[in-house]
């Protein structure tokens, strides 16, 4: 072996990485961008959950009792309620995590060491139910005697009592699946075309570019419609994940999850020079989706920039899409802000796509 001939080759693949652009972007953005998810944006310990308050007996005590929970750092009251009602609508439609039922014979019910407070959790989500869940030793001066308990909160969780993992986690994996497969068929597709030769041939057709580059991508969305399929019905018979609200619900969720991935993985294909660069820009998108938002880790855990960064991307709204109707019920209306953001990135991505694309062939 030739120490000569095989430095020359190095020096001449650190050459080629050199002028790759994306490849270098890549071999300092990833771990940066580790670094940064893991050490900073990943916390386990939940914080300040969007909470709304029904004080039924407005008292001192009873106010209170509210501000000690408040200093807890758990609960961040958002909305105030008139009835356990109206905090299991709120609940049900994602408005809240939280719900603090105060009786309106709250002091009579401390005086005497009963349950003087209800906690109401929304139990789609495991990690929240379980910070709810220390909110229980939170002492209430009962004011009891020694014949009497002390006055105790009970913590209810909904839409998952038995806090089952498979619950929470099924309904998110039909996101991962459609990210991660509808965001690399579509952008190593166009690529391969491109690298073929061809591209110039179907560009040399009577289609527009907004036709060829939808035309390209629309059977994807078949493939997507299967895959969906197949995880509601292994997870319903392998885990017993309900469906609890509309079933057609559910599919146009999942449509407008995978309109926003092909559109994402067309712009993708404008920038890919490779099917190898292509992949790379695939796994720089699907890393930060995974782990931001809210399938792996809770979203309430972290910090409010990345939560403003999390709110980008499609998979954020797509599971609280997903699990609303699923677990706890909820019509697709009543979960309008995260349709209204797939919507939105759907348009901004594909026109940008478009544009890119024509511009490409000018």
């Amino acid at each position: 072996m030739s120490f000569r001939r095989l430095f020359a080759i190095m020096v001449k693949e650190l050459r080629q990485m050199r002028r790759d652009r994306i490849t270098l972007a890549m071999i300092v953005g990833i771990p940066v961008m580790q670094l940064v998810l893991f050490g900073y944006a990943i916390n386990f310990t939940l914080r300040n959950l969007d909470t709304a308050i029904a004080d039924q007996a407005n008292t001192a005590g009873s106010r209170a009792l509210i501000m000690d929970l408040q200093n807890t750092g758990v609960l961040n009251p958002v909305r105030d309620a008139s009835s356990p009602q109206e905090l299991m609508t709120m609940l049900r439609r994602g408005e809240i995590s939280v719900g603090v039922v105060v009786p309106p014979d709250f002091e009579r019910r401390r005086i005497d060491g009963r349950e003087a407070v209800q906690i109401l959790v929304d139990g789609s989500d495991t990690a929240v139910q379980g910070a709810a869940a220390q909110l229980a030793q939170t002492p209430i001066d009962s004011a009891s005697t020694v014949d009497k308990p002390p006055a105790q909160i009970s913590v209810v969780g909904f839409y998952n009592p038995e806090r089952r993992s498979a619950i929470n986690i099924v309904p998110g994996l039909i996101g991962i699946i459609l990210t991660m497969t509808m965001v690399m068929f579509t952008a190593v597709s166009l690529v391969r075309e491109r690298e073929r030769g061809n591209m110039e041939l179907l560009i040399a057709t009577p289609v527009s570019s907004s036709e060829l580059m939808i035309g390209k991508v629309l059977p994807f969305a078949g493939i997507g419609f299967i895959q969906t399929t197949l995880v509601l019905i292994l997870g319903a018979w392998l885990f017993e994940v309900p469906v609890r609200g509309s079933l057609l619900d559910v599919y146009i969720a999942a449509v407008l999850l995978i309109l926003a991935n092909l559109s994402l993985g067309l712009m993708i294909s404008t920038k890919a020079q490779s099917q190898f660069q292509a992949m790379q820009m695939t796994f720089f998108v699907f890393l930060p989706s995974i782990l931001l938002s809210g399938f792996m880790f809770p979203f309430a855990g972290m910090p409010k920039i990345i939560q403003w960064l999390a709110e980008v991307l499609p998979l954020t709204h797509f599971l609280r899409l997903v699990r609303g109707i699923m677990l706890r019920g909820a019509s697709l209306w009543e979960l309008w802000p995260s349709m209204l953001a797939l919507i939105a990135f759907t348009a901004v991505m594909m026109t940008a796509a478009i544009l890119r694309f024509q511009k490409k062939l000018d």
